[in-house]
């Protein structure tokens, strides 16, 4: 079955909102953040984020990107910007085709090579993640910008399990667990905070996006293994005009309009 939605041609980001009124909304995401105008609100505070006992059980290949699957009722991510407490429901990744490009976000108009999603959903107002990803307030997404550098031990089992799951509808049990969390920078104080979006379909207006300052870096071949990922099922080929590789998968960066950018640091 044809997808509903792309990142390229006549199903791309231009045409989302014709089957997706809300990608037309106010604050959608991504934005471009520009340093100079971040509102330093150094009173938020430090985040808590608690993944020891993240119950990481699938991996999936969506014909879109990569997402790993969490279950577990005792991750939290909590302070900082939020007022309620949240629980990690999976995580993914944006990425690009080539060096420079990739992340969803840009700073300062630079892009990074890719981006990092953890989602979470608010278990203090919802009962689930299908409840609270249409409403205020319903998501948080911790965000890091990946960059290519040195290998990057802590990405080395999401590597290896990327090979599983090469075309479209593969999946594969993550059997003796996962520490995402392994993934993350090391500097976790410093970073950007707005209210946004989903960045892909249906673009719901309820995610509250924190954005790390410092980026992770990760090797030639580590993103070598993203961008090996194919869009199309094993036993099929990729859609006419489409690409046979899943990467520029990245919205293009959205109008910021009344909205305000904080940052928890000061800039030096």
């Amino acid at each position: 079955m044809m997808a509903l939605w792309a990142y390229s041609g006549e199903r791309g980001p231009a045409h989302w909102c014709e089957k997706f009124p809300d990608a037309n909304g106010n604050r959608q995401s991504p934005v471009n953040i520009v340093t100079k105008n971040a509102l330093v609100d150094a009173s938020q505070g430090p985040l808590t984020i608690d993944y020891s006992s993240a119950r990481c059980t699938e991996i999936v290949n969506n014909g879109h990107a990569f997402q790993v699957n969490a279950q577990s009722s005792d991750t939290n991510l909590s302070g900082g910007p939020l007022l309620h407490n949240y629980r990690l429901a999976q995580f993914h990744c944006h990425w690009g085709s080539k060096d420079g490009q990739g992340s969803e976000h840009t700073i300062d108009g630079k892009h990074y090579d890719a981006e990092l999603h953890m989602v979470h959903w608010n278990t203090d107002l919802f009962q689930t993640t299908g409840d609270a990803l249409s409403h205020d307030k319903g998501l948080a997404v911790l965000t890091a910008f990946v960059k290519i550098g040195k290998e990057n031990s802590g990405w080395t089992k999401l590597v290896a399990l990327l090979n599983k799951v090469k075309c479209k509808d593969d999946k594969c049990c993550i059997e003796d667990g996962f520490d995402p969390s392994m993934l993350l920078p090391e500097n976790k104080k410093d970073y950007w905070t707005y209210e946004g979006s989903l960045t892909t379909p249906p673009c719901y207006e309820s995610v509250r996006f924190i954005i790390y300052r410092e980026p992770v870096e990760i090797s030639a071949q580590q993103i070598k293994s993203l961008r090996d990922l194919l869009s199309y099922k094993q036993s099929g080929q990729p859609e006419s005009g489409h690409p046979e590789h899943l990467s520029d998968n990245y919205r293009p960066t959205m109008p910021l309009n009344s909205r305000v950018i904080t940052a928890s640091f000061h800039d030096k």
